[in-house]
């Protein structure tokens, strides 16, 4: 990237003025490597956000910002309803709602490593992973509806897991405003036998170790010290999220110029908020985060399931769920004045500060958990929100490492039973459908995330608190 393209008015802030089409100006939140090594397509997408009506402050793009649909991976945006405020499914995402939940087990590393290899295959046994993975659980109309509508609640209602989960999930596990009526019957079959499956792509579940303690204050609010053995699930909506996003781009790119809507990139198609298209896809946008909420809500029953199996006595609460690939209405402040704001966070975490009352009751006085997920053979973090970041960036923060290279370009470099037996050389065990998809998902294809976590965390994003390093690894 060429920094002559930007003002920088900090080491981890850096501002592309208001030109062209632009309404807004852009910001960056990276040190010099970081953005040095960012693809130019980057700059190019987050002032084309920056162009978009109602659009209000800045773009945003977090340090692991890389190309995406539309918005970049890590781009930010709110918009006011009340100013010509668009929603955008391109500035969603295809994943609705993918997202991140640690789990304490309440062992230590000494207490399961006899039980590695056990642990490894019963986890592998019940978590259903892969490209098209299905589970035993079959939805009628009537039960997808229902899931569709109440997310975690309606699995906790179910059986899958417990009402203490709900408190520690954003949303307490239920998005309000989750209209079925509007999600397709095609992306309602496709999720018809998905739900509790990791799926492919990035998707995991890892077992972890806490291997350093960076806020001691913090860590101890959230229950976590070093040598502390965590499991963490990373999935979203899987095939129904996907079918959301694909319908909708469709019929925004139509709707645009009908709305007064010039596209500086048709993938960026969107709809006034106040729109009948723009409520539909709000209604079917947040079914699709009811079911992510699910799905990892019932994930962590199967989990649970699991190690108890291998563990008897092992007890999985739940630290936190957030999620990514969002839009949610929010009240920020703006130039003295509290609004209410559409906050679009594509591959980008809500990340609430000390006092938030959407924080739960015992984290609330050190802010928000933010949980970074690694890449298989590198470390995961977990962060806590500040009051900084509501000024910075609407209160959000960085979701992980970020892609330095395409899939296609991994499996040329990467063979996938390579890669399974360097890390076993390491001690990290990897249980996978594809070979394939553990090329495509290198450690060495994503960028390093510690120097992701700085930067956020020097940037006032978040505040780093604790790493972790995997121990067994489930991939799709």
């Amino acid at each position: 990237m060429d920094l002559s393209l930007f003002q920088q008015h900090s080491p981890t802030r850096w501002e592309i003025a208001a030109h062209g089409g632009m309404r807004v100006p852009a910001v960056i939140f990276a040190d010099e490597q970081l953005i040095r090594a960012m693809d130019n397509k980057v700059y190019e997408q987050i002032c084309n956000v920056a162009m978009l009506p109602g659009i209000v402050n800045a773009a945003y793009a977090m340090p692991d910002a890389h190309w995406g649909y539309g918005f970049p991976i890590g781009g930010v945006a709110a918009f006011d309803p009340d100013e010509g405020g668009v929603i955008s499914a391109g500035g969603v995402g295809f994943d609705i709602s993918c997202g991140v939940r640690t789990l304490h087990t309440g062992l230590q590393l000494q207490d399961i490593q006899a039980h590695k290899q056990a642990l490894a295959e019963a986890l592998f046994y019940y978590i259903p992973a892969g490209v098209g993975s299905t589970g035993a659980i079959r939805l009628s109309h009537t039960e997808m509806d229902a899931m569709l509508h109440a997310g975690a609640q309606w699995a906790v209602a179910q059986g899958y897991g417990e009402a203490a989960d709900l408190q520690r999930t954003e949303e307490q596990g239920c998005m309000a405003g989750a209209q079925p009526e509007c999600v397709s019957e095609k992306a309602k079959q496709r999720q018809r036998d998905e739900m509790g499956t990791l799926g492919s792509g990035n998707h995991y579940l890892e077992v972890q170790h806490v291997t350093a303690i960076y806020d001691r204050e913090i860590a101890r609010v959230y229950g976590i010290s070093e040598g502390d053995v965590v499991i963490s699930i990373h999935c979203g909506s899987r095939g129904l999220g996907h079918q959301i996003g694909t319908e909708f781009l469709k019929e925004m790119v139509v709707s645009a110029a009908q709305n007064g809507i010039k596209l500086p990139d048709r993938e960026l198609a969107c709809a006034p908020i106040h729109s009948a298209i723009g409520q539909r896809y709000l209604g079917a946008m947040r079914a699709g985060i009811n079911c992510a909420l699910a799905n990892r809500q019932i994930l962590t029953h199967l989990t649970r399931t699991a190690v108890t199996r291998v563990i008897p006595g092992a007890r999985l609460d739940l630290l936190y769920d957030v999620s990514h690939n969002t839009c949610k209405v929010e009240q920020h402040m703006v130039a003295g004045e509290t609004r209410k704001l559409f906050i679009h966070r594509k591959g980008a975490t809500r990340a609430y500060g000390p006092g938030h009352p959407d924080v739960p009751e015992p984290l609330r006085a050190v802010g928000q958990p933010v949980l970074i997920g690694g890449s298989m053979g590198t470390a995961s973090y977990i962060l806590a929100g500040t009051t900084q970041s509501e000024t910075q960036a609407f209160s959000s923060a960085c979701h992980g490492a970020g892609r330095s290279m395409s899939r296609h370009q991994a499996t040329r470099q990467w063979k996938g039973r390579a890669l399974v037996d360097e890390l076993a050389s390491r001690g990290i065990i990897i249980r996978s459908p594809s070979l394939r998809g553990v090329a495509e998902e290198a450690p060495g294809a994503y960028k390093d995330v510690s120097a992701v976590v700085a930067a956020a965390d020097k940037a006032g994003l978040a505040r780093n608190v604790a790493r972790l390093e995997p121990l067994i690894v489930i991939k799709g």
